[in-house]
């Protein structure tokens, strides 16, 4: 094994939890970016300078509000984001696999500052399209990559944990976006190139700063092994986990895992492409097509659960509240500051109570808030056009307060578990590419929903809280049946959880129970360390650890079962 990294890599100089928080603190920035670049166009829309650049509308002089007189093409101008983040997320998935998650990370923030470029710089309506397909395909590439390469260098006891923070800085970067664009309204009374074209440039500074550090960061030790350097691979995982005692035990024997699980993947596996995994082709015991149905719905049925609703509905429902369109803007800014702050309860409850009981948990929260949000707002609506402007009044702020607690719920639950889930549950053969199929379907979901949203409240309204409330009810029995736990399960584990002939929940834990004693080679680190999960109820319980010199024994004896 090498004695460190050629060049300059801070793997040669931090270990344990050092080296995975500079990890993080990279990844971070990528999520930042993201969050930021979805929070931005918010405040773009309403500029006056943009709006007739673009040529879709006006500004009232009175009101000092956007007329839009062709919300198809405003509409296609953000919608066509989502075009590229889709077909973005397809190269990178491939690209990851291919190359490495680094030299992709690279590309991926290269493409995304030539975007920011264009886009910052646009002087018609075609050259903002053009520039907003090249944005969304260079944050496809970086969200089919950054969260594979977070969870395979996170310990499985903390993968939920690491990825919770870093999209707390994704709605923190939705939280700068709302309030930088806030504040440039004020600067020439709003109407100044500045206040649009700023907001878009600085999206650069997180990307430049990415580009720069990510290659001094080390490449996942998964994907070192499947092309074979294995050295590399042994020393990075020996970085992240410790190099003495029994640090250095338990990393050899998840160095041990991979290589096993690597091999068993290579002869299981015949084909990878795109398609041949949508269409379970040649995936043998794997069940690829199953792992990519189940990514990609999750990700569609987050959107289904409202928060595309809520975004479009919120003034709407500030403004019943009798908020006037000035305090309705902060009143928007402090829900999503309490939207941030919501997230960090999922750092410390995800790796605890598991996956599958945070959607529970969330979905019930959120299905109550929708069901009282539409309820009040019908409500307000009616003593509106009632004349009684007081309860109307009254109606509209208790409609608004489920709108916070919806997003705070959110914010606690779905947000993170649809982008975690796929980066934990594929082979590692084609890991990269099975994290884009989530981002496939978070890009359907959303670019969906964002045409799709408008038309329904323009149709019934308030009901289509009502919708987004009983599809949070659906997703339960849904989550129940076909999710299985990944909680506190190595990424090695994987492969035997979803091994089962049906893709029911109950024979996925049966099937992975029986494998799991009759091949206990290929999942040594976890029956090694002091935490295991309980699959039923997705929390965490205590084992005792093991003597050191009997893991010791069992990582040499499983060295000699898999040496060549």
């Amino acid at each position: 094994m090498m004695d460190r990294l050629p060049g300059f890599n801070v793997a040669n100089f931090l270990e344990k939890r050092q080296l995975l928080i500079a990890i993080n603190c990279v990844a971070a920035l990528s999520i930042f970016f993201f969050g930021y670049d979805q929070g931005m166009m918010g405040g773009v829309n309403n500029a006056k300078d943009y709006i007739d650049l673009m040529g879709f509308g006006h500004v009232d002089p009175e009101t000092n509000a956007p007329v839009i007189t062709d919300s198809l093409l405003q509409g296609g101008i953000v919608s066509v984001y989502y075009l590229g983040t889709l077909c973005g997320c397809l190269m990178g998935g491939s690209i990851g696999d291919r190359l490495g998650r680094i030299k992709t990370i690279g590309v991926g923030a290269a493409w995304a500052i030539v975007g920011a470029i264009l886009q910052c710089s646009a002087m018609n309506h075609d050259w903002m399209i053009c520039a907003r397909l090249v944005n969304g395909i260079g944050t496809g590439i970086l969200n089919a990559i950054v969260p594979v390469w977070a969870t395979e260098t996170a310990e499985h006891t903390s993968r939920g944990q690491f990825i919770a923070i870093e999209f707390t800085l994704n709605i923190f970067g939705v939280v700068v976006a709302y309030w930088l664009e806030f504040g440039l309204s004020f600067i020439d009374n709003g109407e100044s190139a500045f206040r649009w074209r700023f907001p878009i440039a600085f999206q650069i500074i997180p990307l430049l700063v990415l580009l720069a550090v990510v290659w001094f960061l080390p490449e996942s030790p998964r994907w070192l092994v499947k092309v074979g350097r294995d050295d590399e691979a042994q020393f990075i995982l020996r970085r992240l986990r410790g190099s003495t005692g029994d640090d250095a035990v338990r990393a050899d024997l998840e160095y041990h895992d991979i290589r096993n699980i690597a091999q068993l993947e290579t002869k299981e596996s015949k084909h990878n492409s795109y398609y041949h995994m949508f269409f379970n082709i040649g995936s043998g015991e794997l069940h690829t097509g199953r792992r990519v149905q189940l990514v990609i719905w999750l990700q569609i049925i987050q959107e289904w659960t409202g928060i595309a609703g809520v975004t479009v509905y919120a003034p709407t429902i500030f403004r019943t509240a009798g908020f006037d369109t000035e305090k309705s803007q902060w009143i928007s800014g402090l829900n999503n500051i309490f939207y941030m702050f919501a997230t960090l309860i999922c750092v410390f409850t995800l790796d605890r109570i598991g996956r599958r009981w945070t959607l529970y948990w969330g979905a019930v929260g959120q299905g109550i808030a929708m069901f009282l949000a539409g309820a009040f707002s019908k409500l307000g609506q009616q003593a509106t056009t009632g004349g009684d402007l007081a309860k109307a009044n009254s109606y509209g702020a208790a409609a608004a307060s489920f709108v916070f607690i919806f997003t705070s719920v959110f914010g606690a639950t779905w947000l993170t578990v649809p982008w975690l889930y796929p980066a934990e549950i594929f082979p590692l053969q084609v890991r990269a590419k099975g994290n884009a199929w989530g981002v496939v379907g978070w890009s359907i979901g959303n670019g969906w929903l964002t045409l799709l949203c408008p038309v329904m409240f323009n149709a019934i309204g308030e009901n289509t809280l009502h919708i987004f409330g009983a599809c949070n009810i659906l997703a339960i029995p849904v989550v129940w049946a076909l999710y299985p736990e990944s909680n506190q399960r190595t990424l090695e584990e994987m492969d035997l959880l979803f091994a089962a002939p049906t893709p029911w929940v109950w024979d996925a834990e049966s099937t992975f129970r029986r494998l799991s004693a009759e091949r206990p080679e290929l999942v040594a680190a976890a029956h090694n360390h002091h935490k295991v999960v309980d699959p039923e109820a997705g929390v965490l319980a205590t084992r005792h650890h093991e003597h050191a010199a009997a893991a010791a024994a069992e990582k040499d004896r499983e060295a000699g079962a898999v040496s060549p």
